[in-house]
């Protein structure tokens, strides 16, 4: 009887390997959120002061800075609430991340279902940071790169970057670069001198004429194309971002259910020391 009663005091429900394993599954994103949170602060304190003020909504910085947060913050509560055995912290981890993950899955399917209305929204987007391509070099970057890699210019055509105050096309504008289109738009040469200009003037030019120079296509049509010919690239990045969530939510559920079990045996313990009759 002695012998029994010592097995089931020292029997546990909670599985290690379950316990350490979401301990270093959401370590491990814990120390990604804290690498995206340094950088983002980072770009946004190198920035001037007038840049940081600039297109708030599209700043690859702040995107890092939301992100990195908010991924900090659930991977804390999954970290503390596995290493400590918390129900409370394991079932916010569990609940946020379930939501993270209903959001994207609804995001995707809106996005598909309304591809017009999203497409729209990509357009106010892109519009906005053409305005804003000067005041944030964060910004310039990625569009510059954008730009590059789609082989495009503008957002529906090179004409669009006459919404950018340096280089509008009204004949109040004082600017060197009035009526031109920045470098990215040029199309690659195998010239050993760059020519950093090729892209002044060309707004005045018809589409004939400016494509001997610039890509005169928008990046719109041209991220709609490389869309439809990367579905299955696009599915297997999904399906990467969605399998460690899932995983994140099982192990989660599979730990809280093991504690409640070994709460249940500590009750059982205890009220069968006070009552051996029990």
């Amino acid at each position: 009887m002695a012998r029994s009663r010592t097995l089931g005091e020292d029997f546990s429900f909670v599985n290690p390997v379950v316990k350490y394993l979401l301990f270093l599954f959401n370590m491990m994103f814990w120390t990604i959120s804290l690498v995206m949170v340094a950088i983002g602060v980072y770009a946004r304190v190198m920035k001037h002061a007038e840049a940081a003020m600039a297109c708030l909504a599209v700043d690859p910085a702040i995107l890092l800075i939301v992100v990195g947060a908010l991924m900090f913050l659930i991977t804390f509560c999954g970290c503390i609430g596995s290493l400590r055995e918390n129900i409370c912290l394991l079932q916010t981890f569990s609940v946020c991340l379930t939501l993270v993950f209903l959001l994207q899955l609804v995001a995707g399917v809106l996005g598909f279902v309304f591809s017009d209305k999203a497409r729209s929204k990509v357009s106010e987007i892109i519009d906005s940071a053409i305005i804003h391509y000067r005041d944030d070099l964060d910004l310039q970057n990625l569009i510059d790169y954008g730009q590059k890699q789609f082989s495009c210019c503008g957002g529906i055509s090179y004409k669009d970057w006459s919404h950018n105050m340096y280089f509008n096309c009204t004949l109040d504008n004082p600017s060197r670069e009035r009526c031109s289109v920045p470098y990215s738009c040029c199309l690659r040469t195998t010239d050993k001198v760059i020519n950093t200009m090729c892209g002044h003037g060309m707004q005045d030019l018809e589409y004939l004429a400016a494509e001997e120079y610039i890509y005169t296509n928008g990046c719109i049509d041209k991220l709609v194309n490389w869309i439809h010919s990367n579905l299955f690239l696009l599915g297997g990045v999904a399906l990467g971002l969605a399998i460690p969530q899932l995983v994140g939510i099982l192990l989660s559920q599979i730990l809280i259910n093991q504690i409640k079990d070994q709460i249940e045996l500590q009750k059982y313990n205890s009220q069968h020391r006070a009552d051996p009759w029990y």
